[in-house]
């Protein structure tokens, strides 16, 4: 989860989320060229009275600056298309959770068990035990198996909510009489925290999301237990 003072992204716990940091990292490197460069044409009109006119008109000039910003375009579409088709591609998944947003609260049903669902309510703050963490614990957490393709499917009964879990690079709307699915996977076992990213009424900050990722036999054991 992210820290106080924290400038860039959360640590990524899925192939999803690690693509999109090294295209981020990717795009940023290509702005800061050209940034620099801009920076530093600049700083020579500034500096220096020596002009050469020959290079108003020249064909030569032109045709670069039209194909060099077309080619940077091109490094930049390429892998953001590529990492756009991969979100958006679920391939065999072995659960299915179906999550429904409310206000302001969500709620989980395992579609692959006869009877498994449940509320995930956030806690109180006068009812945190130490070490919890303040308007993003819940309490029932989404137990989920790690290193295992899971699809949810996400919809809405009231609002427009946006169920969203940053270090897994997921965001995707709650929209009611609509169901969107998307495709996650957990690289290692631990705890995952998102929120509501849609403005969705007076309590939207109060309904956070807790993803608990465990191995397949732990999980096991929780669904027998909840059944």
């Amino acid at each position: 989860m992210a820290h106080p003072l924290q400038l860039g992204f959360q640590d990524a716990t899925s192939p999803i989320m690690e693509e999109l940091l090294h295209f981020h990292d990717h795009t940023l490197m290509i702005m800061f060229l050209i940034s620099t460069m801009v920076l530093y044409i600049i700083s020579l009109m500034l500096s220096t009275k020596l002009t050469y006119t020959n290079t108003m008109d020249a064909q030569e000039v032109e045709t670069v600056w039209t194909i060099l910003p077309a080619i940077i375009l091109i490094l930049i579409a390429l892998p953001s298309l590529r990492i756009l088709y991969m979100m958006d591609e679920v391939n065999n998944p072995l659960l299915t959770i179906k999550t429904m947003g409310h206000q302001w609260y969500w709620s989980y049903e395992y579609t692959d068990y006869e009877d498994l669902n449940f509320d995930s309510y956030m806690i109180p703050t006068s009812d945190l035990e130490p070490g919890q963490f303040r308007l993003l614990e819940v309490d029932n957490r989404t137990v989920l198996p790690m290193e295992m393709p899971i699809r949810m499917l996400i919809s809405s009964e009231d609002v427009i909510h946006s169920w969203a879990i940053p270090s897994l690079g997921i965001k995707t709307d709650a929209i009611p009489g609509r169901l969107n699915q998307t495709t996650l996977t957990s690289s290692r076992p631990g705890l995952y925290y998102g929120q509501c990213s849609e403005i969705c009424g007076s309590n939207h900050s109060f309904m956070p999301i807790v993803l608990e990722f465990i191995p397949l036999k732990h999980f096991e054991d929780w669904s027998t237990l909840m059944l």
